[in-house]
């Protein structure tokens, strides 16, 4: 896909990687962003003037159906569709500051949304001048989990079956869907943990890299080294992510 003159539609880009993505993009393309209200979806507006926002908490079901609606009826054709969006809680079931509420609000946003965008939006990305893409912003925890943030990896491992099922269902059609592999890119949902973080400069710069080259599977940084160890050595790549 050559990324210019395209409406593009990120979730989530008022922040990390999807505002990286927003930056990187918006010269050459009609950006379309879905973020939740408050300042940093108003710093992206006058960051960008040329760019047009959807305010829209994803984490609420009851939205999606509306929101699609009317991106729909404003825009007939979508070029692609980058979900990106998503959120992370670190306490394990055992400690004593785990919401319950969090499991709901990780799943919805981080899987089900995802689900349901790319169904609304469908018929958009059908209508589309060039082939339709679907990009799933994924992590290398959707191959091996890590102890901590149990049900992210989840919807990541999840996320990961949905698009490769979604692609045979679309394989008859123009669209295709994409997958980035992430590995950790520091952003502030990553804040305080880690080391060697891939910075999101790098991170957009490499999945804008493979939705251009048109990748399937597009394992960024030091996810290719975890697939190529889980492919090899499976035990050895979920004891590395047991402890990351």
């Amino acid at each position: 896909m050559i990324l210019h003159n395209k409406t593009l539609l990120i979730t989530g880009g008022t922040s990390g990687v999807g505002y990286e993505l927003v930056r990187q993009l918006a010269p050459h393309n009609q950006i379309l962003v879905i973020a939740r209200a408050g300042p940093r979806l108003d710093m992206l507006e006058r960051d960008f003037p040329g760019l047009q926002t959807y305010a829209a908490d994803l984490s609420e079901p009851t939205i999606l159906s509306g929101l699609c609606q009317t991106i729909v009826g404003e825009h007939p054709q979508i070029d692609a569709l980058i979900n990106n969006a998503a959120m992370q809680f670190e306490p394990c079931f055992l400690d004593k500051d785990f919401l319950y509420a969090s499991i709901k609000q990780e799943i919805t946003l981080n899987f089900t949304a995802v689900c349901a965008l790319c169904y609304l939006l469908l018929p958009a990305l059908l209508q589309a001048n060039s082939p339709g893409r679907i990009i799933n912003i994924n992590s290398g925890l959707a191959l091996a989990p890590k102890t901590q943030s149990a049900v992210y990896c989840a919807t990541k491992a999840a996320l990961n079956s949905f698009s490769q099922s979604l692609n045979y269902q679309l394989e008859h059609t123009p669209v295709r869907v994409l997958q980035a592999f992430l590995p950790l890119v520091d952003t502030p949902m990553t804040e305080g943990r880690g080391k060697a973080k891939l910075s999101v400069k790098q991170a957009a710069q490499a999945i804008i890299r493979g939705i251009e080259r048109d990748k399937t599977v597009n394992d960024i940084g030091k996810v290719r080294l975890l697939r190529l160890l889980h492919n090899l050595w499976p035990q050895l790549a979920k004891k590395i992510m047991k402890g990351h």
